[in-house]
């Protein structure tokens, strides 16, 4: 362990609880709840990380405390009634268990959520604006409603305290209803509660004073809020000073975890969730000038991904806590390969935002590239050794090559991974040419150290053949290939470029472009980007209702923001259905999805995305020989159970095969890696 990682392992004292290091998770909204409480999912999840040695996981961002801010939307917790502090309980003991503190955030969304679930009750806020995001217009709160809600919040305390959680935090970030109180943006009172900033506070302090007294001075409570709003409408950093040094002074909080930014819209959203396109821990500055100003401890999230950054920002004194919240989610092991002085075997969280952006699709919130996140009730972190060593043939060397390369060494087997090109990394080497998603290349650059680690024989530049691979007489042989460019089947598709030409180089851009966006993801919107960075006049057409329809929340603002900024121009619910010369140019002949006119583009080039198609030659030359003929036993796959064309081999000479990743058919890096890693784990 270095010596300049040494400030994040000594303990914090707050009150009468020791955390014993200084690195943390925040509260966030994975969407493992089941029937609005924290059950076994969402339980193992939050324990792999104190199995990893973590100092405090909190839970629950956020967790309602009245029937008008429903947990329904993101499958989170409701701490409404009694009913969840049996599970806090069994919560408690699992965290507690491994050595961590265990808390939670409670809040009430206010405007921000919607009405037409669970329910069905109005959404309510300090005044009757509509929130952007969740696009709600709420009830303006009565006194009736702040006093209900106040009394709310000290009831949700109490069941805290009750189920055994060290403490909770109030959600006074992203747009919640403290926060829709505090800021001139959303509370445009003129009785008691709006106003002065002295007025906006006092919904808060009411809040806070009641749960104090629910629990006592003893136990902890903090709150989560915004160093500076960056909005000019909203609460400005002096603004957020204020409040911190109000409610510290007064006793009401014992922490701060400090935020930059709010939630309001889309652009919002992705600014205080920051992805790769952002620097490491770009609003720290906002938390340790508050630091500066209160007198408790000050915790602090945002992109803060690797542990040397981490250990600055405590060393330094910016802050007490140091919140890698996604870069756990990557590896919840962070703290424990730190004190064994393995930092290098550490999967760094990369940025891609795959985990949020997920959630806000409605989706549960799974790692681009740790497969076992959020699954650890049937996949392992820590892979064990099989009983059998085996001889495991991979071709390809792109993400779910790799995965499947590392898990099969660490079963113990004998692993030899073919890879055509120079260097490892299939596709993920062309998505990173992207102006702002070279960070994606972290994935491949972490298996491909963990393959030759563990002494994997990587054979780079070499086109497999079934000779060589029947020369290394494997037991298992898996297809990780992946995909070719697809370039469509409509008329003149010849005389289209893919994407993959034009990030990689190979076909210089001409100076006028279309770009058609064919499956809703990164690719598209990316190479528009490059192109028109490079100087060519760009349109992005596609099918879809928007641009990069497929992509998530904190992904697609910034596709955007710099399409716009770079001047390209979006043409949504135009289907590609002709291409044809004209001259030296091409004309792209599009289709209105919804009135079916036509019209025509004459530009220099036409770049098309469709995804990919299998690159499967290998496979259906080598199926007919395999015992398995390339069948996969889902049954079994699903079930977690070895394949039983591998078991049943017996010494008898054959192999079994099976394909991966986007040799199967065109999806994504996690779903490579997914197949990768259900599969052999149990090899």
């Amino acid at each position: 362990m270095s010596a300049a990682h040494d400030a994040l392992l000594r303990p914090l004292t707050i009150k009468g609880l020791t955390i014993r290091n200084r690195v943390m998770s925040t509260s966030h909204a994975p969407s493992y709840g089941k029937d609005g409480k924290p059950q076994e999912r969402y339980q193992l999840y939050h324990e792999e990380k104190a199995r990893g040695g973590i100092g405090l996981t909190m839970f629950g961002g956020s967790s309602s405390v009245s029937p008008d801010s429903p947990a329904t939307p993101w499958n989170q917790v409701s701490v409404a009634d009694d009913s969840v502090i049996e599970h806090f309980r069994t919560f408690s003991d699992r965290i507690h268990a491994h050595g961590a503190a265990l808390m939670v955030q409670l809040t009430h969304m206010g405007r921000r959520t919607r009405w037409d679930t669970e329910n069905w009750l109005a959404t309510v806020s300090p005044s009757t604006e509509r929130e952007p995001a969740s696009r709600s217009v709420p009830k303006e709160m009565e006194d009736t409603d702040i006093a209900r809600i106040i009394a709310d919040f000290a009831q949700a305390v109490r069941r805290c305290k009750e189920g055994g959680l060290d403490g909770c935090e109030f959600s006074a970030a992203h747009g919640h209803l403290i926060d829709q109180f505090w800021s001139p943006a959303t509370n445009k009172r003129t009785d008691k509660y709006g106003g002065s900033l002295e007025n906006r506070m006092r919904f808060s302090i009411e809040a806070l004073s009641a749960a104090r007294e629910a629990v006592g001075e003893d136990y902890i409570i903090g709150i989560r809020m915004s160093g500076d709003e960056l909005i000019d409408d909203g609460l400005s950093h002096e603004d957020c000073l204020t409040i911190a040094r109000t409610l510290a002074e007064r006793g009401l909080v014992d922490f701060v975890n400090l935020i930059g930014g709010q939630a309001r819209d889309h652009i919002a959203h992705a600014i205080s969730l920051p992805n790769m396109s952002f620097p490491v821990a770009p609003f720290l500055a906002l938390a340790s000038a508050i630091k500066r100003e209160v007198g408790v401890p000050v915790f602090h999230a945002q992109r803060i991904t690797d542990l040397a950054t981490a250990a600055r920002a405590v060393e330094e004194g910016h802050i007490d806590m140091v919140a890698m919240t996604r870069a756990h989610i990557a590896d919840p092991h962070i703290v424990k390969k730190l004190m064994e002085g393995r930092a290098d075997d550490i999967r760094q969280c990369v940025g891609a935002g795959y985990c949020i952006d997920r959630i806000y699709a409605g989706n549960d919130a799974l790692c681009l590239q740790n497969a076992a996140t959020g699954r650890e009730a049937f996949m392992p972190h820590v892979i064990a050794k099989a009983q059998k060593p085996l001889r495991v043939a991979i071709v390809g060397a792109g993400p779910g090559g790799l995965e499947a390369a590392r898990i099969s060494a660490d079963r113990g087997h004998e692993v030899v991974l073919f890879e055509k090109n120079a260097a490892p990394g299939g596709q993920v080497s062309i998505a990173a040419k992207a102006t702002w998603r070279e960070a994606l290349t972290g994935i491949t650059r972490w298996l491909s150290q963990q393959v030759e680690k563990k002494g994997v024989d990587l054979r780079l530049g070499t086109q497999a053949n079934a000779a060589q691979i029947a020369e290394f007489a494997p037991d298992v042989v898996l297809i990780a290939t992946g995909g070719t460019a697809n370039r469509g089947s409509i008329p003149g598709a010849e005389l289209a470029q893919t994407t993959w030409e034009m990030l990689s180089g190979e076909v210089e851009p001409a100076e006028s472009i279309l770009v058609y966006d064919g499956t809703g993801q990164h690719q598209a919107p990316s190479c528009a980007e490059v192109l028109a960075k490079k100087g060519a006049l760009v349109e992005i057409a596609t099918l879809d209702r928007m641009v990069g329809e497929e992509i998530g929340g904190t992904n697609q603002p910034i596709h955007l923001r710099e399409l716009y900024r770079a001047g390209v121009i979006l043409s949504p619910n135009l289907n590609l259905v002709q291409i044809y010369a004209e001259g030296n140019k091409r004309v792209a002949v599009l289709r209105n999805e919804f009135t079916h006119e036509e019209e025509e583009r004459l530009v220099d080039q036409i770049v098309v995305e469709y995804g990919t198609v299998p690159e499967d030659g290998l496979y259906h030359e080598l199926k007919e020989a395999s015992v398995n003929r390339g069948e996969m036993d889902i049954d079994a796959l699903l079930a977690g159970k070895p394949q039983p064309a591998v078991a049943g081999l017996n010494g008898s000479g054959g192999y079994a095969l099976f394909r991966l990743g986007d040799a199967v058919a065109s999806r994504n890096i996690h779903a490579a890696i997914y197949d990768a890693a259900r599969l052999c784990k149990d090899l």
